[in-house]
């Protein structure tokens, strides 16, 4: 089910936030290949940043070639049938942004927990959980969505 989100509008700005976007794809998911493609972004950097967003063909077969190891139609087929959210959002001023299934986040700036393998906060909005580092808890896959979405904020090396 893709659901479309409040429509955001702000100044366009180049594609150079982060190397997958460089490429004009975002990461969706923690596994390789789980990218969508880019198709218009507004407001970077601003508090109604808009990336929109299209799960094509080429992203699915690049899903099935590096994380399933084999492209056929099915696995194709699968993959564009993941649903997802045809945008992401992001109040850059606020450090808050909403990932690919609708969830929202937070950038809270550096860790100062010792213990935990994230060098950053991402606190999962409402419920205040944070992201510990790993890629089970999205971590890489956010941190990559809100540099998207916020690039001059977010960290330039995670």
């Amino acid at each position: 089910m893709r659901r479309a989100l409040p429509l955001t509008l702000g100044a366009s700005i180049a594609l150079s936030a982060s190397p997958a976007i460089a490429s004009g794809t975002v990461f969706y998911g923690s596994r390789a290949g789980m990218t969508v493609t880019v198709t218009s972004m507004s407001g970077l950097d601003t508090a109604h940043a808009l990336i929109r967003t299209k799960h094509t063909r080429q992203d699915a077969i690049g899903f099935c070639r590096e994380y399933v190891g084999k492209v056929t139609p099915d696995c194709i087929r699968d993959e564009l049938a993941v649903r997802l959210n045809d945008e992401i959002t992001a109040n850059c001023l606020r450090g808050e942004f909403v990932d690919f299934q609708g969830n929202r986040y937070r950038f809270a700036g550096l860790s100062r927990d010792k213990d935990s393998m994230a060098k950053y906060r991402l606190i999962s909005l409402p419920s205040g959980e944070e992201a510990d580092g790993s890629s089970a808890s999205g971590y890489l896959t956010n941190m990559g969505i809100f540099k998207a979405l916020c690039p001059s904020r977010a960290p330039y090396n995670e």
